[in-house]
């Protein structure tokens, strides 16, 4: 089994994002564009997860890049190109 050196640090960031989840209206004000699950399937194919991150490819264009998730409610930001 691989060792994860990046669990710790995910661990840490779940805790934070979820202790401090927002409504999409204050997602949208401090990230931009947020996505819900049927909105991220429809503009991103998703490649990979480990929380709180997503990686993504953008269906518009082939972009490959990252984003955040908060559990509840479930929305998806601050699209980063990778």
């Amino acid at each position: 089994m691989a060792i994860d050196e990046t669990e710790g640090f995910r661990r840490a960031e779940v805790a934070r994002i979820n202790s401090e989840a927002a409504e999409r209206e204050a997602l949208e004000t401090r990230y931009g564009a947020v996505w819900d699950t049927h909105q991220l399937q429809e503009d991103f194919t998703v490649e990979g997860f480990a929380a709180p991150y997503v990686v993504v490819r953008r269906k518009a264009d082939g972009v490959k890049g990252s984003l955040e998730f908060q559990h509840h409610p479930r929305f998806y930001f601050n699209f980063q190109v990778t």
